[in-house]
């Protein structure tokens, strides 16, 4: 999901750091001088505390029961318009002058103010990626499985109809909820579908040396554009578009939702509107796949990147999706993470993300002239030798991105080949047969060099990095767990001190992380969280950095049959690697 290009708002501005005391955000949005007073903080967002009282704002309110006229009307009352119905969230989304906020935030039906927040995507050298041989795509397809019959809304920048999204496998549905046509006009989401569910039409035949194609590439794609030309949007045509999913479940069978977008979080999944729709999804019976986010080199709140997963990934229902580097090869023995990639715990709630990886690193997917993303990153676009024997210039089909972005589809594409052989699995069942599937023997530590910066960065495939391990489509296939099928059974646990100080995972027995998976033990020792700020907000700390005294290779995660994975998880063969890097070139 993010990042192509880190996001064009702004970066670590002092507004944010005066709110926050240095907190990761990827965007400033809606900050200004604190002219505004609030009776009721508690009601309204921090971000929007600090907004001019001359100013005019879009927002977000959650009301205690779905909207109804009587609630418009007090809005408009106080000069504000009304943009979207949001009733999934029990919300709406209204243009009103910022001095209204206050008047608003006391009133009893209201029970929080947030910013309609932007959204955004979040994605050299040319290598194949190799990524079907490295999540063993390969081997299901011999055996004729392709997510036939599997609905999948992919909420994302439109898609453009195409050869390799045209034959075997249809577009079912379009809708925009950012005005115009349902044609991509950025590329992310043709890009995206492309993983998820390409034929590899354009990439066959004898001449061919590589053929691109999705994981599961015949399922139903439901297209809903929500991001712009620029690969922006905001939080109610997100939530719009999950609404619409949810409405259309039973017409195209959607079984999951894409989204390889996010945003900065701000305050706790159970208040954010967007973490609500994605739940409301979940509750629906939709498994909802969600891009951690690329800012894994942000370390501008000193912790190496951790901490820095978007919304909606840090809601603990949803399946969220972190980037592995193949570094070029079919094997994955070798498989490290990517050094963007978002790393957990989540902001405030201190949930353990992202749940699972998968290759993010130079993924060849579909693109077509003239999208936004290959006039900025023309160096991007594939080499025609690259994949054909005498080819010659540029190919016209394919373009590489990196980022969670191009992870995530690998995981939905990989639900929908679950969900043609167990249909009445649930959401949470899903969960945990991919969780329990993954891939586990990884590299513990690596390093990365940005080719551009000589930037070094340190990696550790800890369960903040890594989560579960990488996806195995085999091991999820093959797994046979039955969790139970209620929604939340397979919530993602919480980061917790113990009595001795100690960080460990909550052991809830109605989880089904309490009884084998996670189990209670001590995940690395005496590392701890600690700084505990009245904003709610833990600092990750060492002595002076995350996991040790002073780098992070203190730090290792035991992955063996005595602590957090048990036994008998399927190992798969050897893995593969390729530069580092992300949208902006590495």
């Amino acid at each position: 999901m993010f990042t192509h290009q880190k996001v064009t708002i702004s970066k670590g501005k002092s507004c944010w750091s005066a709110t926050w005391g240095g907190s990761l955000a990827l965007t400033c949005v809606l900050l200004a001088s604190a002219t505004l007073s609030f009776a009721a903080t508690s009601k309204v967002s921090p971000d929007l505390q600090s907004q001019r009282a001359s100013d005019r704002v879009n927002v977000i309110v959650q009301f205690r029961q779905p909207p109804t006229a009587v609630h418009h009307q007090k809005v408009m009352r106080l000069g504000g318009s009304l943009q979207r119905d949001l009733s999934l969230v029990k919300a709406a989304s209204y243009s009103l002058p910022a001095q209204a906020l206050a008047t608003l935030a006391a009133d009893p039906d209201v029970a929080y103010i947030s910013p309609d927040r932007p959204v955004s995507v979040t994605s050299t050298t040319q290598t194949l990626d190799y990524y079907e041989p490295t999540i063993n795509a390969t081997w299901v397809w011999l055996v004729g499985l392709n997510g036939s019959g599997v609905g999948v809304a992919v909420i994302d920048s439109g898609i453009s109809s195409m050869p390799d999204l045209q034959s075997g496998q249809h577009i079912v549905y379009s809708q925009s909820f950012v005005g115009g046509n349902t044609n991509d006009q950025y590329g992310h989401g043709t890009h995206v579908a492309g993983i998820l569910a390409g034929n590899g039409s354009a990439s066959r035949g004898s001449s061919f040396l590589y053929t691109v194609q999705g994981v599961a590439q015949s399922v139903n794609i439901v297209n809903l554009r929500v991001l712009d030309q620029n690969g922006q949007g905001n939080d109610s045509s997100v939530i719009s578009a999950i609404q619409t999913a949810i409405q259309l479940k039973n017409t195209y069978n959607i079984r999951i939702i894409n989204l390889s977008l996010g945003r900065p979080v701000y305050e706790s999944y159970t208040q954010d509107p967007l973490c609500q729709a994605v739940e409301q999804a979940w509750q629906a019976g939709i498994v909802v796949v969600v891009a951690a986010g690329n800012d894994g080199r942000d370390n501008s709140a000193n912790t190496y990147g951790y901490g820095t997963i978007g919304a909606p990934g840090n809601d603990p229902y949803v399946i969220t999706v972190g980037a592995m580097n193949t570094l070029g090869q079919s094997a994955r023995t070798n498989d490290v993470p990517a050094s963007y990639s978002s790393k957990g715990p989540t902001l405030f709630d201190h949930i353990v993300k992202p749940d699972i990886v998968a290759p993010g690193n130079q993924i060849i997917s579909l693109y077509q002239s003239p999208f936004t993303l290959n006039q900025q990153y023309p160096a991007n676009e594939v080499n025609a030798s690259l994949l054909q024997s005498g080819g010659v210039g540029k190919s016209n089909t394919y373009f590489i991105l990196s980022g969670t972005s191009m992870a995530t589809p690998m995981v939905s594409g990989t639900v929908a080949l679950m969900l043609q052989v167990f249909p009445n699995l649930t959401p949470d069942q899903v969960k945990a047969r991919l969780m329990k599937g993954a891939y586990k023997n990884l590299v513990p530590s690596s390093t990365a060099v940005d080719p551009v910066t000589g930037q070094i960065y340190n990696m550790q495939a800890d369960i903040f990095t890594v989560g579960a391990g990488l996806l195995d489509v085999v091991g999820a296939l093959i797994n046979t767990d039955l969790a139970p099928a209620n929604p939340g059974s397979a919530l993602s646990p919480t980061a917790t001190q113990d009595r001795s100080g100690n960080v460990v995972l909550s052991n809830n027995s109605q989880l089904i992380w309490g009884s084998g998976v996670w189990g209670n033990t001590v995940v690395w020792g005496v590392s701890q969280f600690s700084g505990i700020d009245s904003g709610g907000l833990s600092v990750l700390s060492g002595n002076t950095v995350c996991w040790g005294n002073n780098t992070l290779a203190g730090f290792t995660v035991v992955w063996g049959n005595t602590v957090v994975w048990g036994v008998g998880q399927p190992q798969g063969e050897a893995s593969t690697l390729a530069i580092d890097g992300d949208n902006e070139g590495n």
